[in-house]
């Protein structure tokens, strides 16, 4: 006989959060509510657009809650009164105090998108990109008052290719995380689910973008550089200056090219791309946006521009 379904409430705000919600909407168990972080003004006319999450949850006919925080107790106590039996929490965007995490009969559970301890925090699918991990994954946790450190229920891991950016791994890890999550929601009925304790001395945090972040440093290595592009794509995103200019750079390559040119030095240029010399090889630009411009290859940007790009010109 199988397990009876779970009542669930879910927290969760972007679109990583969006995958797992849908995941667990084609499941067994109940989703009773859904709580998000409130409405947000976005676009040209700064109207009030809901998170992906909560367009999920409308569509689903699910009700939807949108505390600022849990400090108010009227807050807490309409999430106790949903008496649900465990609480899914996925990039929600707000810190749960225990008295909220002890609510629901089996706690809380998160989807995080790496494998703890690795990068706890805020940014770990960009973190691991720019740091040149090799291989990252999803890790279903049980929730206590730290971050990201309470016990691990279940990982799934995934490769990171030398071609992601931080677009492609994020939705690569949405659909894992959704998932491992169903899986782990089903162990966890049958009680199979075992818990195991984070190494806190193998941790890292994966701390908050900026987009000053995004600044490149032609002195570094052309790796590096690349690196950084698809690991900030599409936000922040990598930028750069030529003749007073912010220059994002949406798409880059290590090129096979040498040079003893200057770091920041352009040393050519084709269809391919420009051709940029840094402090240890070459690095070629192949996909730019100039300054109220949409982003445009290297080819169809050096129609109009072949003076802005031209040899020897520099970087800064």
């Amino acid at each position: 006989m199988s397990a009876q379904p779970l009542k669930i409430i879910f927290a969760g705000t972007p679109e990583f959060a969006a995958e797992s919600l849908k995941a667990l909407l084609e499941g067994p168990d109940e989703v009773i509510a859904v709580y998000t972080q409130p409405d947000r003004p976005a676009g040209r006319g700064h109207k009030l657009k809901p998170s992906p999450v909560k367009e999920v949850a409308l569509e689903a006919d699910i009700p939807v809650y949108q505390p600022l925080n849990f400090k108010d107790e009227a807050d807490r106590a309409e999430l106790a009164a949903l008496d649900a039996d465990l609480m899914v929490v996925a990039a929600y965007g707000l810190i749960l105090p225990k008295a909220v995490l002890d609510t629901p009969r089996l706690g809380c559970i998160n989807v995080h998108a790496s494998i703890l301890p690795r990068w706890r925090g805020a940014a770990p699918i960009h973190r691991a990109l720019l740091a040149g991990d090799q291989q990252t994954g999803i890790t279903i946790m049980q929730m206590d008052v730290g971050l990201d450190t309470g016990d691990m229920l279940a990982k799934a891991y995934t490769d990171i290719l030398d071609t992601d950016t931080s677009a492609s791994l994020h939705d690569k890890l949405a659909q894992q995380g959704g998932s491992l999550l169903v899986d782990a929601v089903a162990q966890l009925k049958e009680g199979a689910l075992t818990a195991e304790p984070q190494e806190d001395a193998q941790a890292n945090y994966a701390h908050k973008l900026t987009k000053e972040e995004g600044k490149i440093d032609w002195s570094d290595t052309a790796e590096n550089i690349a690196r950084k592009v698809r690991g900030l794509f599409p936000w922040p995103s990598a930028y750069t200056f030529m003749d007073e200019q912010n220059i994002r750079i949406h798409q880059a390559s290590v090129s096979d090219q040498t040079t003893s040119a200057e770091a920041g030095t352009v040393i050519g240029s084709d269809k391919q791309g420009i051709y940029v010399a840094t402090g240890d090889g070459v690095v070629c630009l192949e996909k730019l946006q100039l300054p109220g411009k949409k982003a445009m290859t290297a080819e169809q940007i050096l129609n109009g521009n072949k003076d802005l790009f031209a040899q020897k010109n520099t970087f800064a």
